[in-house]
């Protein structure tokens, strides 16, 4: 595997990080109105969903591995989630670097067939 992919991927795992991250921070800031109890249901709970999720259809190693294009359509619900979530945060700017970073890497991952 070439420096190039390896840089790819590393970016990609970064990406799956951040995704969880937003999901996580988003969760705290929306349940705070609805006390402790839904601040934690949505700050681990979004983020739980989103990892089942990637581990059950997306990973390399995933449970259950599904079509290309059924994957290409899960990446976007976590990574376009992920941005939803930030720009529900009031991180607009963040949410699109966010958006570019993930077509352009996903665009990468699949066109090297990573």
């Amino acid at each position: 595997m070439s420096i190039v992919s390896m840089l790819i991927l590393a970016v990609r795992f970064l990406l799956e990080l951040a995704a969880l991250a937003a999901l996580g921070y988003w969760g705290f800031r929306a349940g705070a109105g609805g006390g402790l109890l839904m601040k934690l249901l949505l700050g681990l709970g979004a983020p739980l969903a989103a990892a089942v999720l990637w581990g059950a259809f997306i990973a390399p190693k995933a449970s259950f591995p599904v079509a290309i294009p059924i994957r290409i359509l899960l990446e976007a619900a976590v990574f376009g989630s992920a941005a939803a979530a930030l720009y529900a945060s009031g991180h607009p700017r963040l949410a699109l670097l966010f958006v570019i970073v993930a077509v352009v890497d996903s665009a990468l991952v699949y066109s090297l067939e990573l």
